[in-house]
């Protein structure tokens, strides 16, 4: 048996090639998110601002189901094809998290499924 488990959450659609988190000890790792509508049929519209607050509603449907919240994320990535759009990113970033921003690499990337602007993946840490 392993010493982490695999968590869905439950108003999320799941995909069968993986987990929305993985939860290991207190550590939470939280899949690439995009900026998807909640059928996960395609990004929403309005461009990267929108689809990184998506991600984030994502992302925190998923904390949720690991018993955490947006604020025990410790470590952020950020894979953008477009890096000119760092800036919208940004704001609409600061909107998710305010002033406790955690820490974060942004990474330049060919394309990202859907066309999406932005791909987000977390840790978060229950201790």
């Amino acid at each position: 048996m392993p010493g982490w488990s695999r968590v869905n959450a439950p108003e999320l659609p799941e995909l069968p090639v993986f987990a929305h988190a993985a939860v290991a000890g207190a550590h939470i790792y939280v899949s690439g998110m995009l900026g998807v509508r909640d059928d996960f049929s395609g990004v929403v519209e309005g461009g990267i601002g929108p689809e990184t607050k998506q991600a984030f509603r994502h992302v925190e449907r998923i904390l949720r189901a690991c018993d955490a919240s947006l604020a025990d994320v410790v470590k952020v990535s950020v894979f953008m094809p477009d890096l000119g759009e760092w800036e919208a990113m940004n704001a609409a970033y600061l909107e998710v998290f305010g002033e406790r921003t955690p820490a974060r690499i942004a990474v330049g990337c060919a394309a990202l499924l859907f066309g999406a602007r932005a791909e987000f993946d977390c840790v978060a840490y229950r201790g």
